[in-house]
C-alpha cells in the first residue's frame, strides 16, 4: 500500500504498537491497568484492539521519543511489547471482521504539533 502522503516517504513513517498483559486480578492491578492505558491516549496511541495500542509517527527518531515515554510508565508487574513497523509494512496488514476483510488504518492527514 502507497502511503497517501506524498511528501512523507512509506518507509520513512512508522507505526509504534504497544501491546500489554497486565494483571487485572485485584482493585489496585486495575486501577494501574486503567493509568497506563489512559496514558497510553494521552500521548496520541489509538486502540486497534484490547491491550494494543498504536500511534503513527512521521519518523523514527520521533517514535524513539514516545518509546522512552512510554518505559517510564511501565507498570512493575505484566508484560509490555513494543514494536515499530513503517507505514508501507503497517499497509499490509489484513484485518477481519466477522470473515470480512477490513482495510488498515490510515496515518492521519495532518500531523500533529506539541
Amino acid at each position: 500500500m502507497k502511503s497517501e502522503r506524498a511528501d512523507i516517504s512509506g518507509y520513512k513513517g512508522m507505526w509504534l504498537f504497544t501491546m500489554f498483559d497486565l494483571p487485572v486480578k485485584t482493585k489496585q492491578e486495575r486501577k494501574i491497568y486503567a493509568q497506563f492505558r489512559k496514558e497510553l491516549i494521552k500521548l496520541g496511541f489509538s486502540m486497534l484492539q484490547f491491550s494494543v495500542y498504536a500511534r503513527y509517527f512521521n519518523c523514527e527518531e520521533r517514535a524513539r521519543g514516545y518509546r522512552n515515554q512510554i518505559k517510564s510508565l511501565i507498570p512493575s508487574d505484566g508484560q509490555i511489547r513494543l514494536l515499530s513497523v513503517t507505514d508501507v509494512q503497517f499497509g499490509k496488514m489484513e484485518i477481519f471482521n466477522g470473515g470480512v476483510k477490513g482495510d488498515a488504518e490510515k496515518p492521519p492527514q495532518q500531523l500533529m504539533l506539541f
